[in-house]
């Protein structure tokens, strides 16, 4: 998340069409590493451990919860509410995390890797989202995008600590964050790529996910 707030920072294309199309496919990259996540970990390792019935249920409240955080935030609408979204699918991965790892699942070097992807790109737009509310300065929102990040590891070591004998528990976490991201992709993410007479954007997209695809075979070898 740092690292994407200080390319945010720098970013100068002069070019006003290529400085669309980058920031746009950056945003794309995001909405496809995060779809990786979703369809190539969180959701095949749940149904591991979990029925149909209790898939559909936690999927469905993830999404719900998601979808009444949203309206929350945007009635907040403040600089707090962007970065506690932010935190939304960060802190739940990253504990999905440290019990995969805690597990001995060789899903969580993808997971790790995705994770990052979806971060970098979320710290991009997300600085520049702050940034042109003009409530803080580019150096504040770093320093608070720095201290985010200190959340992930926190949040790995509990979940490597607290939940390596709870594998449905994890099932259920990974299960609910995989119903909000999707939630986040097609109401937050998608509607802010496409940009009329520009076609190659959503190509983003399909690199942030062929990321996904292409870490998960090298694992399964």
């Amino acid at each position: 998340m740092p690292l994407g707030a200080i390319i945010a920072r720098f970013e100068n294309i002069q070019s006003n069409w290529i400085a669309l199309e980058f920031r746009h496919s950056v945003i794309a990259f995001g909405a496809g590493s995060l779809l990786s996540a979703v369809a190539l970990v969180l959701v095949p390792e749940s149904m591991k451990e979990l029925s149909k019935l209790t898939s559909t249920l936690y999927f469905l409240s993830g999404g719900v919860a998601f979808m009444l955080l949203d309206i929350l935030l945007q009635k907040i609408n403040n600089p707090a509410s962007q970065l506690f979204a932010m935190l939304t699918d960060f802190i739940p991965e990253s504990i999905a995390l440290g019990a995969a790892f805690a597990h001995g699942s060789r899903t969580g070097l993808l997971l790790a890797l995705l994770i990052t992807l979806q971060n970098l790109p979320e710290g991009f737009n997300a600085f520049r989202e702050m940034r042109a509310n003009k409530h803080l300065s580019s150096k504040k929102i770093i320093t608070l995008f720095f201290l985010m990040a200190f959340l992930g590891p926190i949040s790995g070591v509990s979940g490597y600590l607290w939940l390596d004998d709870s594998p449905t528990v994890i099932a259920a976490l990974m299960m609910f964050a995989s119903g909000g991201i999707l939630y986040s992709i097609f109401q937050d993410i998608a509607p802010q790529v496409p940009v009329k007479q520009h076609w190659t954007i959503p190509l983003g997209a399909l690199f942030g996910f062929l990321m996904g695809i292409l870490g998960s075979m090298v694992l399964s070898h």
